[in-house]
This record gives structure tokens, C-alpha cells and sequence, in this order.
């Protein structure tokens, strides 16, 4: 299969100073699917500066004339044994047009980075059954299904009590601080779907660059001395929902059943309302291994959103 598009189109790859139409060509998209934007500035510019993300090679705009009416990327962490992608056109042969490229590309990283194969995911408003179905006309398959979870702060929220023989530590302002939430990190999401484990610098780099997060939004539980939980919130939901996110959420397998997720998140919950948050967000895989989903309900949030997870296996080029 090879797509052409119409010779009036032009395609180049994307860089920050395209994120203001990225924003509305992706705004236009949600809204039309979901009813609002659910995206900013700054995510664009974020995704367009993602630490190994190489516009040239992964990310192409295609124009008509002046303006954008497609974007295409391919995203890799670690060994890039599981990669990510993004699609948004309303045009059908633009679409078809950034697959085959995307496609393309992800064959090419199963070389490079010695795999016979490379799985390929990408997400879905699960209301966009016509999206759906035609990603399977290019092979995927549904891989798992996320909640967006919510809690909304209309009143005080009571600080919690802190588990008995758990010390909170507060933000991660130096290396060993930043270290030990990393390894709890990897520890507490091997084998989740669609986790890839990165080195320390791969994803220090990739935290400093998320205009979102800083230091401070890092949460840290020790146990007997040992670093056994972590809570990374980020901002990004503030500016369209005033609304604190908890961006990752883990506890190694030793420490759980001692009621450290249901403080880490009612914990979260008075920080946001005492900052006068709207409310709290997270997202869930409803597949998830460990009993994540009831651990949210028994605490009082709701599914707002659902959003899928469309699956591929690429064999190297």
C-alpha cells in the first residue's frame, strides 16, 4: 500500500514552533469526538520536545496549502520494544498517508534496535468507533481500556492519617531522592501494560522537560528506612479543569496491603482542595494486574472518560 496525496499538499517534520497549530488542529479533533479540547499549549510543546524523539526521522505535518491538516509521530523510551504513536486528521488519505510512514518507521527501530518485532500502540477516544475500525484495517487490535478517573473537591478535604511506621517525604530536590523514586517507579510497573523501563537520565530527562511537572510534585513513602512508594503529580490539568493529576501512582509488592495507595491519593486529594482544585484526576488501565480501579472507587472517584489502547506488531523492516 502507498498513499499519494494530493499534489497541492506539502509534508515536513514538526518543530516547537508549530505548537500553536498542532493545538488547534487537535482541539478541532477532540472537540468534534469528546465535545471539548482536552489538550494545551503546552502539551503540544511538550510532545514536540520530548527527549528521543527525533522530528526528521519521527514526526511529519502535512499541509494544504497554509494550513495543517495532519500530524503524525512515533515515540520510543528504553530498548523501543513497545512504541507509541500519534495520528489526528480529519482527511482520510492523510491518515492512511501518516500510517504507512509511521508504519515504516516503527519497522526501522525494530532494526536498530535489534528486535525482530516491535509493538506499536495508540490511543482512541473509545466513542470514535469509526477510528477504530479503520486502525484495524491496518492490522490493530484493541490492547486495553483506561478510565479517566475523577474526584471533584467541593468542599475541605480532610488530611489523612499517615500510615504507622511511614514517613512522607516531600518533593525530590536532589539525585538520591530522584533515584530512589525511579527504581520504585520501574519496580512497581514491571509488566503494566504499555510500561517501558528507562534508565535514571532517560527519564530525568524526559521529567524536566514536561512544563507541567517540577520536583516538588514528587512523593516519596519510606518504610523501615526504605523507599517503598511513590506519587508524580503534574499541573497539566489545571489551566481547562483546575483540577490536580496524579500522574503515577506505585507501591512495591512488599509494602502493599498496608493502606499506602488510599493515603497517597486522599493525601493528594486535601493538597488540591486546600489549593482550591476543582478536583483531583488520574487515568487507569481497567486491565491493570493489580486491584488499581477498586482502589479509586472505594475512595470516592468516578470514570468520566474512556479512552482505548489500539495494539500492532510490527516486524522489523
Amino acid at each position: 500500500m502507498t498513499a499519494v496525496l494530493p499534489s497541492s499538499f506539502t509534508v515536513r517534520p514538526p518543530s516547537k514552533e508549530d505548537a500553536q497549530a498542532l493545538l488547534e488542529l487537535v482541539s478541532d479533533y477532540n472537540t468534534s469526538v469528546i465535545g471539548f479540547a482536552d489538550y494545551t499549549l503546552e502539551d503540544a510543546e511538550d510532545e514536540l520536545t520530548e527527549p528521543g524523539f527525533t522530528a526528521e526521522t519521527d514526526g511529519w505535518l502535512v499541509f494544504d496549502g497554509d494550513r495543517l491538516v495532519g500530524y503524525g509521530a512515533v515515540f520510543g523510551k528504553g530498548d523501543h520494544r513497545q512504541l507509541d504513536l500519534d495520528v489526528v486528521t480529519a482527511d482520510l488519505a492523510v491518515e492512511t498517508y501518516l500510517l504507512e510512514r509511521i508504519l515504516r518507521r516503527a519497522a526501522e527501530f525494530a532494526v536498530q534496535y535489534g528486535h525482530s518485532s516491535v509493538q506499536l500502540d495508540g490511543g482512541n477516544y473509545q466513542v470514535d468507533a469509526a477510528r477504530r475500525d479503520r486502525f484495524a484495517g491496518y492490522g490493530f487490535e484493541p490492547g486495553t481500556t483506561f478510565h479517566r478517573m475523577r474526584i471533584d473537591h467541593a468542599e475541605p478535604v480532610a488530611v489523612p492519617e499517615v500510615p504507622a511506621g511511614v514517613t512522607v517525604r516531600r518533593g525530590a530536590p536532589d539525585e538520591a531522592s530522584q533515584r530512589a523514586g525511579h527504581a520504585v517507579l520501574n519496580e512497581s510497573f514491571e509488566g503494566q501494560f504499555g510500561f517501558t523501563p528507562r534508565s535514571f537520565e532517560e527519564w530525568h530527562a524526559a521529567q524536566e522537560n514536561f512544563s507541567a511537572f517540577d520536583w516538588s510534585q514528587l512523593t516519596l513513602l519510606e518504610l523501615d528506612g526504605e523507599v517503598v512508594a511513590i506519587r508524580s503529580c503534574t499541573s497539566q490539568f489545571v489551566g481547562d479543569e483546575n483540577c490536580g493529576y496524579i500522574g503515577r501512582l506505585g507501591v512495591l509488592d512488599k509494602a502493599r496491603g498496608k493502606g499506602l495507595a488510599k493515603f497517597l491519593l486522599r493525601d493528594q486529594f486535601a493538597l488540591d482542595a486546600a489549593a482550591g482544585r476543582a478536583g483531583t484526576i488520574l487515568h487507569v488501565d481497567t486491565n491493570n494486574p493489580t486491584p488499581a480501579l477498586g482502589v479509586y472507587l472505594s475512595v470516592g472517584m468516578q470514570p468520566t472518560l474512556v479512552m482505548e489502547v489500539l495494539r500492532r506488531e510490527v516486524t522489523a523492516a
